[in-house]
């Protein structure tokens, strides 16, 4: 099993390098990067290339450990006992199966994307190491142990809003996705719209990375706003001599909305565009 990237994900080398060792080491692959770089899309794609399912976890900041494994649903089982019904003699009746056991015991060698684990309480990695480490839990109402019989493909994405446990990042392979420059961007976009104009191209890459290097941006504008603008762009039949001259003489780009996504951002544009013009006067 290796990955090569694909028609519909443009992987650069060091990823590919990073998704393969993770896959010959058999551990979690960590990645991290701005957000909008793709991490979670890397999932989809590492499934599609594998010829494998995707078992999707998106961490939320009240998403315990244990839901991963299982729920035991006990207040269901006290209303059934009280109204007779039958099936509360079997506590199996009232296990819910977490993305981990979905993963441990599907037949064929899944991707296992836990996605954004850094929302969660601190606490949260260090109480998957075992499961993540052994590829096993114990079922304590049943008194059955869950064991994968071939180790899934673990992918986890983190957006480094908090670090992570020093013991749990002994456990994974790391790599960081590095924001991508104007080439490979090229071909990213050239993915997504097929045989756009390339002075179009030009300009609207240019405006991107001239608003992402603006000093004092408080949210800089990622992959995915970049394709939404362009988009935007094609759909509103902007040419390319209109985002250039309004590049040079409002310093804010046609459509900003797909860009900026914050008054403060906005503002300090609308700053920069009145400052320009005023040194043109």
């Amino acid at each position: 099993m290796r990955f090569e990237g694909s028609d519909n994900y443009i992987a650069t080398d060091d990823l590919k390098v990073a998704v393969n060792a993770a896959l010959v080491l058999e551990r979690p692959l960590l990645i991290k990067g701005e957000p909008g770089t793709g991490k979670t899309i890397l999932a989809e794609q590492i499934a599609t290339a594998l010829g494998t399912d995707l078992i999707e976890w998106h961490v939320k900041s009240t998403t315990k450990a244990q839901q991963g494994l299982y729920e035991y649903d006990a207040v269901s089982r006290l209303r059934d006992s009280q109204l007779g019904d039958e099936k509360v003699n079997d506590i199996a009746n009232y296990i819910r199966k977490g993305k981990l056991w979905e993963a441990f015991t599907a037949q064929k060698r899944p991707v296992l994307l836990i996605d954004e684990i850094d929302k969660a309480d601190i606490e949260f990695p260090n109480d998957l190491l075992l499961e993540l480490d052994r590829m096993q839990f114990h079922v304590y109402e049943t008194g059955e142990t869950i064991k994968a019989e071939q180790r899934p493909v673990v992918i986890i994405t983190s957006n480094n809003e908090k670090d992570l446990p020093d013991a749990f990042l002994r456990r994974c392979f790391f790599h960081f996705i590095k924001f991508p420059d104007a080439e490979t961007m090229s071909e990213i976009v050239e993915v997504h719209f097929p045989g756009l104009k390339q002075r179009l191209l030009k300009e609207a890459l240019s405006a991107f990375y001239d608003v992402r290097d603006v000093p004092g941006l408080k949210k800089k504008p990622s992959t995915s706003e970049l394709l939404d603008w362009i988009k935007l762009l094609v759909n509103e039949d902007v040419d390319a001599e209109t985002l250039r001259t309004s590049n040079t003489r409002n310093a804010i780009p046609p459509l900003h909305g797909a860009l900026l996504k914050n008054e403060q951002d906005i503002h300090l544009f609308e700053r920069l565009a009145f400052m320009a013009r005023r040194d043109g006067n």
